[in-house]
């Protein structure tokens, strides 16, 4: 149906060109006046341009005084005549019923509008009435040859990601194309995750590393440089909102291997608390760091070879698939078989109680060089989804709009180094 609407136009307009340039060779007019289809045919003097045979004017009705606008096709003279009261001059271009129908009958038929497809045109296509189609995060239906569109906010605003990299903010922005169709609400409901912090863990006492001197601090530091093999990258939490067990993870991975010198380097699984730690057993709809740090120290996780990430974390059966037991002495031992069956190692990694690290920059970094990467809570805005490099800091909108802006929420990460950005995974 649409490419026949194309057709259809391309034809209509190809008419419309010769036939102006037939009237263009018989009536005289200013040659510097510009004869376009919109300009010289004013609304309600366009008709469709069916003749019937001996039918003219009758067709397609009468103009008072001079219109250029009216005029048909005269198909047995292969030429053009008009039905306006200018073509009763010397040289007569009227069409054969003029005088019968325009100068006899008093009460002229009501012009009809040009004929033109129904539905909305949207880069240079057509689209049928009903139709809809998705502009980034809102949907747009075609309904009464306009379309009307959803007022979502979206995850990925190139206008935002334009401005950041215009601007001297100290960090630079990018389009994420797995945000891309996402709203803004979307992308804080299923790509965070980590409560705000409880009251208990905002009254831990802060801990301050050994180093003293600021000059004990290099330029640029990462963990991975020093512990390499140590450390892990970090994982895609793709539409599961659980940075709470990701970070989680991922911290007291690196720091048991750091704690032992290697001896034991396997990545943790975030798998483990998201089915087994949180409330209700769906840890993708959020949960607090420092009931991840609890369940690590008392029941221990597995690593991700063992327990990996389900490919559908809404699906009905992704209980916690593993079970364990204590020796009596507070070390604990899997019951059960790893639910990836390829992996036979099953042991249970623990850890001791964490600690709070001040939030001073100094101290952070002091931390990090001495005892390995750590957990930060920060609050979230809509610009750091297209967050890429640099230090980053919320820029407040300019949209008009922004009271859609003025929201944050929480998120959990692991800080690793790099002293001389302080970038975060």
């Amino acid at each position: 149906m649409c490419a026949g609407y194309k057709i259809l136009i391309l034809a209509y307009l190809t008419t419309e060109i010769w036939m102006e340039r037939q009237y263009l060779s018989q009536r005289e007019v200013d040659p510097g006046a510009e004869f376009t289809r919109n300009h010289t045919i004013s609304e309600g003097t366009r008709f469709k341009r069916a003749v019937f045979e001996g039918q003219y004017c009758r067709r397609f009705g009468c103009c008072a005084d001079r219109d250029d606008g009216c005029v048909t096709q005269f198909y047995e003279a292969d030429a053009l005549c008009y039905c306006d009261k200018f073509c009763e001059r010397e040289n007569s271009d009227c069409c054969p019923d003029y005088k019968s129908f325009c100068r006899e009958e008093k009460g002229w038929p009501p012009r009809t509008k040009p004929w033109s497809p129904e539905g909305c045109h949207r880069d240079g296509q057509h689209y049928e009435e009903g139709s809809v189609i998705k502009e980034n995060c809102n949907s747009c239906t075609c309904s009464g040859q306009q379309w009307k569109c959803s007022q979502h906010v979206c995850l990925v605003q190139p206008g935002l990601i334009e401005h950041v990299n215009k601007g001297d903010y100290g960090w630079t922005a990018q389009n994420y194309s797995q945000f891309w169709g996402m709203t803004l609400e979307e992308g804080f409901k299923y790509r965070l995750g980590t409560l705000p912090p409880s009251p208990l863990l905002l009254s831990m006492n802060e801990v301050t590393a050994s180093l003293t001197k600021t000059t004990d601090l290099p330029e640029f530091f990462i963990a991975s440089y020093k512990w390499p093999g140590w450390t892990h990258g970090p994982l895609d939490q793709k539409n599961c909102a659980a940075s709470w067990a990701f970070s989680t993870a991922s911290v007291a991975a690196d720091r048991i291997a750091i704690q032992s010198q290697g001896r034991y380097t396997a990545n943790l699984s975030p798998q483990n608390l998201i089915s087994c730690c949180a409330k209700k057993r769906h840890g993708c709809n959020s949960e607090s760091v420092d009931r991840a740090w609890w369940y690590l120290r008392k029941r221990g996780l597995v690593s991700h070879a063992c327990y990996p990430l389900f490919k559908d974390q809404n699906a009905t059966n992704n209980g916690c698939a593993m079970a364990s037991r204590s020796d009596g002495r507070g070390k604990r031992h899997a019951t059960t078989p790893c639910p990836n069956s390829i992996e036979k190692s099953n042991r249970i990694y623990q850890c001791s109680p964490p600690y709070r690290v001040s939030s001073n920059e100094t101290e952070i970094m002091r931390e990090i060089m001495q005892n390995g990467p750590v957990q930060a809570i920060m609050q979230v805005h809509e610009d750091f989804f297209n967050y890429k490099t640099g230090i980053y800091r919320h820029i407040t909108s300019t949209n008009e709009d922004s009271e859609k802006y003025r929201k944050f929420r929480t998120h959990a990460v692991k800080l690793t180094g790099d002293f001389s950005e302080r970038q975060t995974e």
